[in-house]
């Protein structure tokens, strides 16, 4: 099972991270382990000796077959389910190797960082209109539209799929909009789709 993200998916978090607000040729691809993953309903440890970790709250889709070279326009046969996860980023380290020109992998791949909200199936929702949130003890520090996506879910999965051949489980964070920022412990993130709950955890 692979897990892969896009970075800069929304003009306006493009804008708050480095000042750039134009849409690249294509998306920008990184990856995770799968020993990132922390279900619904588990704890957050921060693992303090990274630096600052901020939270990224983004819809994750679930690829439900196998898939090389996918045509956009057949890709929706190839997810069944989407949910919101959290991209934790160990901010500090992850500028700090950008400015060296160094990967930055582990800044986004430490275990732990991908806690994934629980999945409801795609059927009857349309996939470039799906509101969603992140509140921090109630109070909502995130939410936007997928229609504000500078690459929707077809055309991500199109572009990765040329390069990964896709399987089922794979998960896909398709990029985080404005609002994101440090993780304060001690307290509760709850992640909706819509008006329905579908995570909800501690930060420890």
């Amino acid at each position: 099972m692979k897990i892969i993200a896009v970075g800069k998916n929304y003009a306006d978090h493009a804008m708050e991270f480095d000042g750039t607000s134009v849409k690249p040729a294509v998306p920008m691809i990184f990856m995770k382990p799968d020993s990132a993953i922390i279900k619904n309903g588990k704890h957050f440890y921060v693992p303090d000796f990274m630096g600052c970790i901020d939270y990224e709250a983004e819809l994750v889709v679930r690829i439900c077959k196998l898939g090389k070279s996918i045509p956009a326009r057949f890709a929706y046969r190839y997810y069944d389910a989407v949910t919101v996860g959290i991209d934790f980023t160990a901010r500090d380290m992850q500028r700090r190797l950008i400015e060296a020109g160094e990967p930055w992998d582990l800044s986004k791949g430490f275990d732990g960082s991908a806690t994934l909200g629980d999945f409801r199936p795609v059927e009857g929702l349309d996939m470039k209109n799906i509101d969603f949130s992140l509140t921090i003890d109630d109070k909502v520090v995130q939410s936007a539209n997928s229609s504000q996506m500078l690459f929707s879910v077809d055309e991500i999965i199109a572009y990765i799929s040329r390069f990964c051949t896709l399987k089922t489980g794979d998960l896909i964070f398709t990029g985080t909009p404005a609002g994101s920022g440090p993780a304060p412990i001690g307290t509760r993130m709850k992640g909706y789709i819509g008006e329905e709950k579908v995570l909800d955890f501690q930060i420890r």
